[in-house]
């Protein structure tokens, strides 16, 4: 693993002494940061910005940082650590959510890039212009952060259950940010005699996420990345957004993002490659990408409570590649997560079966195996067996909560396929699937609750089913 990211001269390591500070940025003043259609933001530009938003910021302990725009969410992000403060990241901005985190830290504010209605309580829209600094008036020094103090608490995404809070101190995300910088390392440009090159990144996944806030917030902060400043969401915004960059880019994108962009036809400029990640990529989809789109498909294996800490190319390959310093142990209900960024093992609900070389398998998670009638089977592997039927444009099985009165927990299913009904998907799944794992409720909808990543909230697919 490298000891250091960028040129700033600051180490990567999670053994941070309190008094310890690091730089709140790395590289030279004039690099690339961020692009978009209009212009290009060099580092000391986007430092300008920082300085005047956090002058502005209101005193708090923590702020709820809802920017959509990716820019305007790295500038909140920093500004606010600039004040001694705390990002908090919730799962999505809905107003439930919104408030469940208020309710668990009630000295915060909201900070937004637009305003928002309903406006949350003590909301702080970002101004416009961002600052009234002149970037080269500044004396080129990067802000320093004590490298103990929490930067941010993400929250997981509800698909299993309530959403969970998950600190990271500014040491943890450095290291585990130079793990992913060596994984990505081979699809840098070429490095130019006085330095590094700059590798552009376009994102579809938001920052708020884990795996949004490493790929497309951590990375152009710490290593020689500009992304791009939106959130592209439809297959033409995301072949725009590419064709802005100077150099064939990465796609940060997820599997339902991808399998639009595969299906759409669109035409894509050339790519670096493509990092996908929050819901498992099927071998196809990941081959069918690579030829379609000439490039490398990566897929991250991680979670908001430890990161990414494994990859795959999965078009070829079954097995995950745990990054160096990672070790996993499996347990009887899932997996403990030794890694450099973790000041402690980290349980995971997924089974795992280790290999050779450090590498593993995954086998599930304890949750979604299903025993009936003394036979097993899994709720993934029932899930893809119902999006292959075909004419079934996504779908999901699920295990409902016990029935009060029996205590039984009966398998349930929703589907999106136009043009067919209940009883023909019921028929097709009965050709692979025992039927004591049909779906005993199968439901057709327009469409399933997925949220910003492509994940699927448990309780929004209980309210569908009703």
């Amino acid at each position: 693993m490298p000891a250091a990211i960028g040129t700033h001269g600051t180490s990567a390591s999670a053994d941070a002494s309190p008094s310890r500070r690091v730089a709140l940025a790395e590289g030279p003043a004039d690099r690339g940061f961020a692009f978009d259609a209009r212009r290009r933001i060099a580092l000391d530009r986007f430092l300008a910005d920082v300085r005047g938003v956090a002058a502005g910021l209101p005193e708090a302990a923590c702020a709820i940082n809802l920017c959509e725009d990716r820019y305007r969410f790295l500038v909140a992000f920093c500004a606010v650590a600039l004040r001694g403060q705390i990002n908090l990241l919730p799962p999505s901005r809905a107003p439930t959510a919104i408030e469940d985190v208020r309710r668990q830290y009630p000295d915060s504010y909201c900070v937004s890039d637009v305003g928002l209605s309903p406006a949350p309580p003590r909301l702080h829209v970002l101004p416009e212009p961002l600052a009234s600094l002149d970037a080269h008036a500044l004396d080129g020094r990067i802000p320093e952060v004590d490298a103990d103090a929490i930067a941010m608490i993400g929250f997981t995404s509800g698909s299993t259950g309530t959403p969970k809070a998950n600190p990271k101190t500014w040491a943890s995300l450095r290291t585990s940010t130079a793990q992913n910088v060596a994984a990505l390392r081979h699809l840098w440009p070429e490095a130019d005699a006085g330095g590094d090159s700059i590798l552009p990144v376009v994102a579809t996944v938001p920052p708020q996420h884990m795996y949004g806030m490493e790929l497309s917030v951590l990375l152009p902060l710490l290593a020689p990345v500009a992304v791009h400043a939106g959130r592209p969401f439809f297959p033409e915004d995301v072949a725009c957004a590419l064709a802005h960059a100077d150099a064939p880019a990465l796609l940060v994108t997820t599997p339902v993002h991808l399998r639009a962009l595969v299906e759409s036809g669109i035409a894509l400029p050339p790519l670096a490659g493509v990092v996908t990640a929050t819901a498992p990529l099927s071998q196809a989809l990941a081959a069918a990408a690579e030829q379609r789109f000439g490039c490398e498909v990566r897929e991250a294996f991680g979670a908001t409570e430890i990161c990414i800490v494994a990859h795959r190319r999965t078009a070829h390959e079954d097995a995950w590649h745990a990054y160096p310093g990672v070790r996993l142990h499996p347990q009887p209900d899932g997996t403990l997560v030794e890694a450099p960024h973790l000041p402690a093992p980290v349980a995971l609900a997924d089974l795992v079966e280790l290999r050779a070389d450090n590498t593993f398998v995954l086998c599930g998670r304890q949750s979604d195996l299903l025993e009936i009638a003394g036979k097993r089977a899994s709720l993934g592997d029932l899930t893809r067996r119902l999006q292959s039927v075909p004419g079934v444009i996504d779908a999901v099985v699920l295990q409902l909560d016990p029935c009060e009165n029996t205590g039984v927990r009966r398998i349930a299913a929703l589907a999106v396929a136009p043009g067919l009904d209940e009883a023909a998907i019921l028929l097709a799944l009965r050709q692979s699937v025992d039927p004591v794992f049909l779906p005993r409720r199968l439901r057709i909808v327009d469409a399933l609750p997925r949220n910003d990543t492509g994940k699927l909230p448990r309780e929004a697919l209980l309210r569908l089913l009703g």
